[in-house]
C-alpha cells in the first residue's frame, strides 16, 4: 500500500486477504476502487459520506463516460467496504447500500434484412448434411424458435404437417406451438430423405451430426457461422439472430405485437417490446432516406 492509503482502507483490504481469502487480482482490483473513491471524496474523509455524496459520485463517473457495468463495480467495491465498516468500525450505516449504478442502455437485438436472411436461406445445398443445415435454419427463421426448443425436437413429434405447426417446451416449462412456412416444411422434408442415413437407430433425435447423435447447440451455432460465411452476408450470424429476425419482419409486417409475444413464447410483453425499437430503426432508415426535408445534403 502506498503511504497515503486511508487506514480503514488498507485494513479492510488486509481483512479480505486474511479472512476473505480474496486473490490478488480481487484485491487489487478493490484497492483501485477505493483509490477512486477517496480522490473524488478528497477532502471529505471516507467515514463521513453520505448516501447523497456517493450518487453524486456516481453521477460525476457516468458524466465522465464510465460505462453502467464500470460503475456498478465502483459502487459493489465501496459498499463491500462500507459493509465492513459499520461492523468493525462502529460506522452508523451504509452510504452505498441503496444507491444504484444509472441503467444500462437497452442493447437491441441485432436482425437481418429480409434480403440478407433470403440469400441465407437460398443457398443450395450440396450434400445430405447441408440439406439437414438449411432445414434447421428454415425452421428458426419460419417459427421463431430459440436453440433449445430446436435442438430438442424430435422425429414424429412436435412438427404437423396437416396444420403446418410446430409444437416446442419452452422456458418454464411451457408448451406453444407455432406456425411452419411452406418453404420451412419443403427443407424439413428434404432432410428427412436423408436422416436415416445419419441417425443411430436408436437416436429420436430430428437432427443429428454425422457421427448419428442429437446436434449440440454448439453445433449449430458453429454450422450456422460456417453456412453464412459462405454465403457471404458480411455479418456474424448466429441462431438467436434468425428469431430477432423472425420477430422484426412479422412485426413490420403486421404490426401486431400480441401475436408476436405469443409467437415467441415471452412471458411478458415487456420482453417484445424491443422489437417495436428494431422497427422503428428501420422505419427511421427509410423516412432519412426518402423524405426531402430529412436528407442529408
Amino acid at each position: 500500500m502506498t503511504g497515503d492509503t486511508d487506514p480503514d482502507v488498507a485494513a479492510w483490504l488486509e481483512w479480505l486477504a486474511s479472512q476473505r481469502r480474496a486473490s490478488a487480482l480481487t484485491l487489487t482490483a478493490y484497492a483501485r476502487e477505493l483509490a477512486r473513491l477517496s480522490e473524488l471524496a478528497a477532502p471529505t474523509p471516507l467515514a463521513r459520506l453520505a448516501p447523497h455524496d456517493i450518487r453524486r459520485f456516481a453521477g460525476r463517473l457516468h458524466a465522465a463516460g464510465l460505462g453502467s457495468r464500470s460503475i456498478a463495480r465502483a459502487l459493489s467495491a465501496w459498499r463491500g467496504f462500507y459493509r465492513w465498516m459499520t461492523h468493525y468500525r462502529d460506522l452508523a450505516a451504509n452510504p452505498v447500500e441503496h444507491v444504484r449504478p444509472p441503467r444500462a442502455p437497452t442493447r437491441l437485438p441485432r436482425a437481418l434484412s429480409p434480403d440478407q436472411a433470403a440469400a441465407l436461406l437460398e443457398r443450395q445445398p450440396e450434400d445430405g448434411l447441408q440439406l439437414r443445415d438449411r432445414a434447421m435454419f428454415e425452421l428458426f427463421y419460419s417459427s421463431g424458435l430459440r436453440l433449445a426448443e430446436l435442438v430438442s425436437l424430435d422425429v414424429g413429434h412436435g412438427i404437423d404437417r396437416l396444420d403446418a405447426t410446430v409444437t416446442v417446451l419452452g422456458k418454464r416449462g411451457k408448451t406453444r406451438s407455432v406456425p411452419v412456412g411452406r418453404a420451412a416444411l419443403a427443407a424439413l422434408d428434404a432432410w428427412l430423405v436423408e436422416r436415416p442415413g445419419f441417425a443411430r437407430p436408436d437416436e429420436s433425435a430430428l437432427f443429428v451430426t454425422r457421427t448419428g447423435t442429437r446436434m449440440s447447440s454448439g453445433a449449430v451455432r458453429s454450422r450456422l457461422d460456417l453456412w453464412a460465411r459462405r454465403c457471404a452476408l458480411g455479418v456474424h450470424v448466429h441462431p438467436h439472430m434468425l428469431r430477432h429476425s423472425f420477430a422484426s419482419h412479422v412485426l413490420q409486417s403486421s404490426g401486431d405485437l400480441r401475436a408476436v409475444q405469443e409467437l415467441l413464447g415471452h412471458a411478458s410483453i415487456r420482453s417484445t417490446q424491443v422489437y417495436t425499437h428494431l422497427d422503428f430503426q428501420h422505419l427511421a432508415k427509410v423516412y432519412d432516406a426518402a423524405h426531402p426535408r430529412a436528407r442529408r445534403k
